[in-house]
């Protein structure tokens, strides 16, 4: 993706296109309650797109029940889509998600997933996600 592809909005317009608890996550970096988010639990089949600007991120194939109350999943659906940053808030080395379109944080990438598929796991926010549902 190429500088002229990203996504360019004021703070303001992005508070007034997501609601005050994507804002939040996605924006301000925030994180999802564990356990509360909409897709922590869902098991449809689907590709899961940025809830800020759409992008393709995730495909429901690649999503597992990492038992941490986060949606997880073991990789991404293209990785140019996504930027990985060394994240040392809150007293922790990390690597963050963001959504490479629109600069909105997404969650972490843990390397305590499941080995068989590579050993990543893409924990992301709910409030961060929309489900595409493909047709079953």
């Amino acid at each position: 993706m190429v500088m002229a592809d990203l996504m360019r909005k004021t703070e303001e317009e992005w508070k007034k296109d997501l609601t005050p608890e994507q804002y939040h996550t996605l924006r301000e970096k925030g994180t999802d309650a564990p356990f509360t988010g909409e897709y922590w639990n869902e098991h449809g089949k689907g590709m899961y797109v940025c809830a800020a600007c759409g992008t393709e991120l995730f495909s429901s194939d690649t999503k597992f029940d990492s038992g941490t109350g986060w949606p997880s999943f073991t990789d991404t659906v293209n990785l140019e889509h996504v930027e990985l940053r060394d994240d040392l808030s809150g007293g922790m080395q990390r690597t963050e998600v963001i959504c490479k379109k629109c600069g909105s944080h997404l969650g972490h990438l843990y390397m305590d997933g499941p080995k068989e598929k590579g050993g990543k796991r893409f924990c992301i926010n709910s409030s961060c996600l929309t489900l595409k549902k493909s047709a079953e």
